[in-house]
């Protein structure tokens, strides 16, 4: 059986607004294993500076972000769908080792198979991490 992850494409403005509210609430819950599963086994990343491929890095990825980002907290608004894409912005907050606070802005741009899985994901950061 395939799996899937809906709602599934083509997206509208209530559709894309649940997908990416699924996503942001998956990322708040800080489980790397549970996060990839809405992507594709062989997704293709781009998160800012780093790329790479698969459900394998895509844990790989999360666990050393989350392991210097504690409480880590992201918001994701859709600003544009198209089809099987969607755009959105994002904020997040989180401390490090020592408490000091950061806050970061972007976007990102994501394109799903007919399953409802995420086969590409681009992030790009538009204002530098910066202390709060």
């Amino acid at each position: 059986m395939l799996e899937q992850r809906p709602p599934l494409p083509p997206f509208d403005v209530q559709t894309a607004a649940i997908k990416a509210r699924r996503a942001e609430d998956a990322w708040n819950g800080r489980d790397p294993v549970k996060v990839s599963l809405a992507y594709t086994e062989d997704s293709w990343w781009r998160n800012r500076s780093e790329f790479f491929q698969g459900r394998e890095a895509i844990v790989a990825f999360l666990t050393r972000k989350w392991n210097r980002e504690h409480e880590y907290r992201l918001i994701k608004e859709v600003w544009a769908f198209h089809a099987n894409q969607i755009a959105a912005r994002f904020a997040y907050e989180w401390r490090d080792g020592d408490g000091r606070w950061f806050r970061s802005h972007g976007n990102e741009q994501w394109r799903f198979d007919e399953n409802g899985l995420m086969a590409v994901s681009y992030t790009h950061l538009t204002l530098p991490t910066k202390r709060i």
